[in-house]
């Protein structure tokens, strides 16, 4: 009987998420503000999709660019919110082993597509303003398909042995996941064998999602800078800059706190478990809620077809 409770408990059919450890008392107050930024990025990631796609002046690569990356701002934070909200609403803590695999396949997937589209931007802004006569020949809508398919598919190959090597693992001390999500390593810490091929591989994707993307969007604007500045007039050079204004906004929002949580998930060993749940949740919510405002604010087009819109239903 004992031999066989043990196997049973090896390959947990389910995980139990408990939410944010000490702070159980007040889930429900921390469920105001991750809904309303829930609610926020659904709303303002739809109103993207829907402009650009009935307004033909935007029907362009940079627009196009913007889609994608509405469309994977929708599905990330989809993909941890829900769950999140049951558990601090109705106390709904269970979470089938596959449903865990799946969520976290999602969740690393999403966020290197994510990178992936802000390179893709990083790129389009060079040909714009490098090599204007050139952008539209250069990016074709075929080629904007393509370079969103590379994108797709370099975060699916990332993200896939994540779920694949966890679920290899043997999960005999406890099903117990002391966080929101079924986040990698957060999983992986349960198992009791030797995890150091997970725990490598998962600072691996961290790595080329986050640093090796870096690099090459400051490879793209050191360029990008350096037209800039061979302007011949300050407004030129201004209005100029003024259009990668939202693009480099919006880099920053994602990747500075996204490679803050990455040190402190791997080095903070100092921080307390509930400060890392919650930033690491935030960094899930608020890039996808600060994108289409960004955007939506900065980019003229765009404003002012938001502007037209409330117009015409107030009359």
């Amino acid at each position: 009987m004992s031999d066989s409770n043990t196997t049973d408990f090896t390959n947990p059919s389910t995980f139990i998420l408990l939410g944010v450890p000490g702070l159980e008392a007040t889930h429900i107050w921390l469920s105001i503000p991750f809904c309303t930024m829930y609610i926020i990025a659904i709303l303002g990631n739809f109103t993207i999709l829907f402009i650009v796609k009935t307004e033909p002046s935007l029907h362009g690569p940079m627009y196009y660019f913007l889609c994608m990356l509405a469309v994977t701002d929708l599905v990330l934070c989809t993909s941890t919110v829900p769950k999140m909200m049951s558990i601090f609403w109705f106390n709904s803590r269970e979470i089938d082993f596959n449903s865990c695999l799946t969520q976290m396949f999602f969740i690393h997937c999403f966020f290197a597509i994510e990178s992936g589209i802000f390179i893709a931007m990083a790129f389009d802004r060079y040909v714009a303003i490098c090599d204007p006569l050139r952008h539209s020949t250069t990016l074709r809508n075929p080629t904007v398909a393509k370079i969103g398919l590379a994108v797709v598919l370099r975060g699916s190959t990332l993200a896939l042995p994540c779920p694949l090597l966890a679920r290899q693992l043997p999960y005999c001390r406890t099903n117990i996941i002391p966080h929101t999500c079924c986040e990698h390593i957060a999983m992986v810490n349960l198992a009791c064998a030797d995890t150091r091929i997970n725990n490598y591989y998962g600072l691996i994707v961290a790595s080329s999602t986050i640093c090796l993307d870096m690099v090459f969007i400051a490879v793209s604007y050191t360029q990008i800078l350096r037209a800039i500045f061979s302007l011949p007039t300050k407004d030129a050079r201004l209005k100029t800059f003024l259009t990668c204004g939202s693009h480099l906004i919006a880099i920053l929002a994602f990747y500075i706190p996204g490679l803050f949580t990455i040190l402190t998930y791997r080095f903070g060993h100092n921080v307390a478990l509930h400060f890392h749940i919650l930033f690491g949740n935030v960094c899930l919510l608020v890039p996808p809620m600060l994108n289409p405002i960004i955007f939506g604010v900065r980019t003229k087009q765009i404003r002012d077809r938001v502007l037209r819109l409330f117009t015409h239903k107030g009359t």
